[in-house]
């Protein structure tokens, strides 16, 4: 990876090797959450700003942990009682934080390419922690992390992600991340709630395969991850699914579709679940769903992007 690396925006610019880089610092990492004292000195005098313009739990919780293990200082910024509610812009926000002394921006927000456009204006470091429809890299980052961990392997798997994959930044970001390291992609949901045609070919990047299924069990057929997806009702511009019964109906994962996948195939989502939509409430007793241990790799996932970013760290004989 070059070592000068400025931002995280998309798993779209990004390589296999430099992606593996993230994930092999991500698990050296990990260790340190285990400790008596789950705390490094590494980035201390470091202030990172998180800016939420929109509501988050996992993916926020888990960028201040990353970066209060790392001993950064944290600022977060939601909008409300700022002075967004008096008119100012997005640049002048990130002009006065900068300011003030912020080292690195994470930033979450309605609109695609917001954070390019911070980038772009930025003299410090900016993290994508979710725009609008376009991408969500670090979430891309965890899942990969987690099925690594509990299937040895990247490559030649069978991935099958069930949803509303167009307005879906996780699916985006995971349908890039999984075929540049080498697995093939599967995609199910509703009609309406699938890629547009033209927009298939953005995903056919390399000799691995990328199918739109129209049933869902052609998508889960002998895969061997599978990740469900909220259904994003607050990005569609008008209701496209007649009710969440219907939808739980057609493509909820039920039990009976245990018999499909392979016998240790991985079950994920990015969180937040509506049980009883998108997974019956049985699936959660499913013995290798991983969604916690997603979540705790955020935390390791997202220090190893805080300390590449800036350290420029690539091994880990600093942590110690």
């Amino acid at each position: 990876m070059d070592l000068r690396i400025k931002q995280l925006l998309d798993i779209a610019s990004f390589s296999k090797e430099e992606i593996e880089e993230f994930l092999n610092l991500a698990e050296n990492l990990k260790e340190i959450l285990y400790r008596p004292i789950p705390k490094v000195p590494t980035l201390r005098g470091k202030l990172i700003v998180h800016l939420f313009y929109e509501p988050s739990t996992r993916t926020r919780f888990s960028f201040e942990k990353a970066a209060k293990t790392l001993s950064a200082d944290t600022l977060t910024f939601t909008g409300k009682g700022t002075s967004i509610e008096k008119g100012e812009t997005l640049l002048d926000t990130i002009k006065n934080l900068e300011a003030i002394g912020a080292n690195l921006f994470v930033i979450r927000h309605p609109m695609a390419g917001a954070p390019h456009f911070i980038a772009k204006y930025s003299k410090v470091p900016v993290v994508n922690a979710g725009d609008g429809t376009h991408e969500h890299p670090t979430q891309a980052l965890l899942d990969l992390l987690t099925v690594k961990e509990k299937l040895n392997t990247l490559s030649d798997l069978k991935v099958a992600i069930i949803g509303d994959i167009k307005h879906s930044r996780v699916a985006h970001s995971d349908i890039l991340a999984f075929q540049k390291m080498g697995s093939n992609v599967y995609v199910a949901g509703p009609a309406q709630l699938l890629p547009d045609p033209k927009e298939e070919d953005y995903y056919k990047i390399s000799k691995n395969g990328f199918k739109v299924c129209y049933k869902l069990e052609e998508a889960l057929r002998d895969a061997d991850v599978i990740i469900t997806l909220r259904i994003q009702k607050e990005r569609h511009e008008e209701v496209l699914i007649p009710s969440f019964l219907e939808y739980h109906e057609f493509f909820g994962l039920k039990p009976k579709h245990l018999e499909l996948i392979k016998d240790k195939a991985i079950l994920m989502h990015p969180g937040p679940i509506n049980w009883g939509v998108e997974l019956a409430y049985e699936m959660e007793k499913y013995p290798f769903q991983v969604i916690l241990d997603q979540v705790e790799n955020g935390v390791a996932i997202r220090m190893a992007v805080l300390l590449k970013l800036l350290t420029n760290e690539k091994g880990y004989e600093s942590f110690n």
